[in-house]
């Protein structure tokens, strides 16, 4: 995938990973970049700041009939969708207790808006035999989101699903990459470090925090050498062989770890 004169879509692009994508894909040479967000002004702004080549639109990638809208509308204006990228993300801080709601919202946000996005672009990606799906699933889809307990079920369910599509359609030209960092500084994690969540500590001790240009490179490298896993982060390979390898050790450490950073906080 060379971006070059590509037309690209980012939800959850008001912030964060998203518009450092959409801000990397312009200088790239990309032809157009759609940015969409629940918070229509946020994206505005964020298109606006960009420039005449990003276009904003807001949405709810919950919905698959909006999802479905920004795709038909998006190839009517720029004749395809070269890239897509379901970067819209959410998490909950909830253990197994959390309410049914934050389980749903999970779910419907994490894995659900993939297959909406899935269902939209490709027929029409299938018909010129070639596009590419960028899903990002977070080092939580590989590993464990400590702390998190619908955010790591729903992330794993978010790689599997794109692992599944890059397997049923790549020798029909379609591209499916899993985008899986791990600290980024984001308002997620910062948030979370800001009130103390074991999670957001866990993330913070367990690896260097990337900013989201940062991922934003490692992803235009990723997408030129059409890999299914991006990883900004090079140790989570090493981490998730070493959870293959040996789960029980691989867990026992992952213990270790909170218990010690359980006793700092006393």
């Amino acid at each position: 995938m060379n971006l070059t004169d590509r037309v690209a879509v980012i939800t959850g692009g008001a912030g964060g990973i998203g518009s450092a994508l959409a801000r990397r894909f312009v200088a790239e040479g990309a032809a157009a970049v759609v940015l969409a967000d629940l918070d229509a002004e946020a994206v505005r702004a964020v298109a606006a700041e960009i420039g005449p080549v990003a276009h904003a639109v807001g949405l709810d990638v919950t919905d698959e009939e909006q999802v479905r809208a920004l795709v038909e509308e998006t190839e009517r204006r720029y004749g395809r969708i070269d890239l897509f990228c379901a970067n819209a993300g959410v998490a909950t801080g909830g253990g197994v207790d959390a309410p049914d709601a934050d389980w749903d919202r999970a779910w419907r946000v994490n894995v659900l808006a993939h297959v909406h996005t899935a269902r939209a672009v490709l027929p029409a990606m299938l018909r010129r035999g070639s596009g590419h799906l960028l899903f990002t699933c977070s080092a939580a889809g590989l590993l464990t989101a400590v702390g998190d307990a619908p955010y790591t079920a729903t992330k794993h369910a978010a790689v599997g699903f794109a692992e599944w599509l890059a397997v049923t359609y790549r020798d029909a030209g379609i591209r499916v990459s899993a985008l899986c960092p791990q600290g980024v500084d984001t308002p997620m994690l910062a948030d979370g470090l800001a009130a103390g969540h074991l999670g957001a500590r866990v993330i913070a001790a367990s690896g260097a925090v990337l900013t989201p240009d940062q991922v934003a490179d490692a992803t235009i490298a990723g997408l030129a050498e059409e890999r299914f896993l991006i990883l900004p982060h090079p140790e989570v390979a090493a981490y998730a062989r070493r959870r293959a390898e040996d789960p029980d050790g691989w867990q026992a450490g992952l213990r270790k770890l909170v218990r010690r950073l359980r006793a700092d906080r006393q």
